[in-house]
């Protein structure tokens, strides 16, 4: 099985990731936080009409007939571009929800461990209910960009693998990203007359970082290929791990400018520790491992011997 990316794919996440610099750059991003806008209906409708949201439907329904593989890259983008809202939730309601696939319509989905919904405020439905989003109580965020809410409702199982694959390929694009703004600001911030990134320790973050990053991009390339929930989860695990563990070296990296309101690390840190606990959390994750490996060891153990 070969994993390495077609001509296409390259370009298509070369695309995006040009898409998203020039429309949601750190000018933009640093106004939704001052601002505490998660969800601009302006480039919501614009991702729609690039096809982010329709990506997979396929060309008789508008979209583009792509797979997993390509949704994963774009995904990745955006996790690296720290774009907010309910993308995971959108994307997988084109074709289902009206309005969902041309980025007309906001669709959140009760994608937290218990009964915590994000961007309910601002959504237009619900995935897995049908009417409007019901009433919900807010609940404060470590995230500025992502508001929860606290609502009566079931996760959409039916939807659970995909949203955690594209929600382990959002986590990707934010680990790598954290890793290039620790290498970045290795270079640049000198001590004692040299940079910091002469120094072994830094060195030894900023390692661990990349390691953790492109195990991390193997596991969820391979289980966007193969589709397996048991590969699946164990994508969702090593990605949170990276994004989490990166962002948190990178603000070592950083030092105490790494903790300002003005830096983008503490964002990334913020925004993995959400995704973390979203579509399929750590303790879920481990669950299905075991289980798909003890019934494996039990395979194993009743088959054929000689």
């Amino acid at each position: 099985m070969d994993f390495r990316l077609t001509e296409d794919q390259r370009a298509l996440r070369a695309g995006v990731r040009d898409l998203l610099a020039g429309r949601y750059g750190r000018e933009v991003l640093r106004k939704s936080v001052s601002g505490g806008t998660s969800v601009d209906r302006v480039l919501w409708r614009e991702l729609g009409e690039a096809g982010f949201f329709s990506l997979r439907l396929a060309e008789s329904e508008g979209g583009a007939g792509l797979g997993l593989p390509e949704a994963v890259l774009v995904f990745e983008e955006a996790g690296r571009a720290l774009l907010p809202g309910p993308l995971v939730a959108t994307h997988l309601a084109a074709g289902v929800v009206p309005g969902a696939a041309s980025g007309s319509a906001v669709v959140t989905a009760f994608d937290l461990g218990g009964p915590l919904v994000a961007h309910l405020g601002e959504a237009d439905a619900v995935l897995g209910l049908e009417g409007p989003p019901p009433a919900g109580e807010a609940v404060r965020s470590v995230d500025p960009l992502t508001p929860l809410w606290r609502s009566a409702g079931v996760p959409p199982a039916g939807f659970r693998e995909e949203g955690a694959l594209l929600t382990a390929a959002l986590q990707l694009g934010s680990a790598l990203r954290t890793v290039e703004l620790a290498v970045r600001y290795a270079g640049e911030r000198e001590q004692f007359g040299q940079p910091i990134g002469g120094f072994q320790a830094v060195k030894h973050l900023c390692a661990g970082m990349l390691v953790r990053a492109e195990v991390a991009r193997t596991a969820v390339y391979a289980a966007a290929v193969t589709g397996d929930a048991a590969e699946i989860a164990a994508a969702k695990l090593l990605a949170d791990e990276a994004a989490v563990r990166g962002a948190r070296d990178c603000l070592q990296v950083h030092g105490g400018m790494g903790f300002t309101w003005e830096a983008d690390v503490h964002l990334h840190l913020k925004r993995a520790w959400v995704r973390a606990e979203q579509w399929r959390t750590a303790a879920e994750a481990e669950e299905l491992l075991a289980s798909r490996l003890g019934e494996e060891a039990e395979a194993d153990h009743h088959g054929p011997r000689g």
